[in-house]
């Protein structure tokens, strides 16, 4: 969370959204020694106010003027801002009332009249789990027994699971398999892991098994002495040896050939090696970290993957969601992009527009997160330089069609 030149942490901004004006003003007097507080008698007044700026909190009267209603303007601040905490005001609650609040992504509600009190306690409660949300979701500013998740964009559900499971296995040295569809950001997770590790200060050596043929592959990870095929003019380090004291991360570990899985196996057992052409055995102290997009156990029922070598690669699984599975991520992914993007162009987009973003959760998203960056990446080259807006024009017509 932002703080100020003070190094105190600068308030809460609270969006209110309520017709009657005499109540409106009681709320804002009432929140305004707390928190930073914005109002709007309509939902047409209060999306505006979104667009503009981040919105930590909102209350929301459920029933509105206009042609927008309390439950689609919730709808509508939580696309453009998905960490945002809400709670309604209604004047006739019901079960059914309730439970479509929570559905549509509020955390509470409250009824007529209002006890001020109690709401103050509702919206201070919500403030707070907006507030270990960002512990989470921006760890650079964390103190500095917190994980260091840079890079990883997310505070959905099954993300904070990912989160847990760093943070538990980090500070071990058990072998991790990491699993999950292209795209998804595996690598990402096993920087996380070498960072948050007493390994941190060793080196993080990744290979990607699939784009290397089997020969190369097998100098590629234990090296070469000179003369040991043709080509080999002189003698060269392996990837294991250079992460000595550090994290060695194979990426798609389902392409690797059998005859290399052997090696593997011994190295994990054994913690050692010969380069190929030689017969000095070599010492390591190595931590290994696997990703795939396969099934490995089926794999090892087709006999194409080493049932040892599986179960000791799998002594601690993270499963990584594609991105269908965390749509409500994709807002702010989009906000982390645009920002890595504009950087890098020299253009101003300040957000997605509503449309734009429909559009943009409402896709399926086969390339998952990379396919996401590609996406903003191309918008932001392809907007006007003085444009601030992401508008669906700037999207390819897969997305917008979908």
């Amino acid at each position: 969370m932002a703080k100020s030149t003070t190094g105190k942490a600068e308030p809460l901004t609270l969006l209110i959204v309520e017709d009657q004006a005499g109540h409106r003003r009681a709320l804002e007097a009432h929140f305004s020694k707390t928190y930073h507080v914005l109002t709007a008698e309509h939902g047409e007044r209060a999306v505006e106010l979104a667009s503009q700026q981040p919105i930590h909190l909102a209350i929301i009267d459920l029933i509105l003027p206009g042609a927008m209603h309390g439950l689609e303007l919730l709808q509508k601040i939580l696309q453009m801002h998905p960490n945002a905490r809400a709670i309604l005001i209604t004047a006739r609650p019901t079960v059914r009332t309730a439970v479509q609040a929570l559905k549509n992504g509020a955390i509470d509600y409250i009824e007529k009249p209002v006890d001020l009190e109690e709401l103050k306690a509702k919206v201070d409660s919500a403030a707070e789990q907006y507030r270990q949300t960002q512990q989470v979701a921006q760890p650079s500013q964390q103190p500095s027994d917190t994980l260091d998740l840079s890079g990883i964009v997310g505070n959905s559900a099954p993300m904070q699971e990912v989160y847990q499971m760093i943070r538990k296995v980090a500070s071990s040295n058990a072998t991790v398999l990491i699993r999950g569809e292209s795209g998804t950001g595996k690598e990402l997770v096993a920087k996380a892991i070498h960072r948050n590790s007493s390994r941190a200060k060793g080196p993080f050596i990744a290979v990607s098994c699939a784009a290397l043929p089997e020969t190369l592959l097998e100098s590629e990870l234990f090296g070469h002495e000179k003369s040991a095929f043709t080509g080999a003019t002189t003698q060269r380090q392996g990837r294991f040896e250079l992460a000595h004291g550090g994290t060695l991360f194979l990426d798609e570990i389902g392409e690797v050939s059998l005859a290399i899985q052997v090696k593997l196996l011994r190295v994990l057992q054994e913690h050692a090696f010969e380069r190929l052409g030689g017969n000095k055995t070599i010492k390591v102290d190595v931590r290994l970290i696997a990703a795939t997009n396969k099934d490995l156990k089926q794999m090892v029922e087709q006999r194409t993957f080493r049932e040892d070598l599986y179960y000791r690669l799998h002594v601690i699984e993270i499963y990584l969601p594609p991105l269908r599975e965390r749509r409500e991520d994709i807002p702010l992914l989009v906000e982390h992009f645009l920002r890595r993007y504009n950087e890098e162009n020299g253009r101003r987009l300040q957000a997605a527009t509503p449309e734009a973003l429909e559009a943009l959760m409402r896709y399926h998203w086969p390339g998952n997160v990379r396919e996401l960056e590609n996406t903003i990446e191309r918008a932001v080259v392809l907007a006007d330089p003085d444009a601030e807006w992401l508008t669906p024009d700037l999207l390819p017509r897969s997305i917008t069609a979908a």
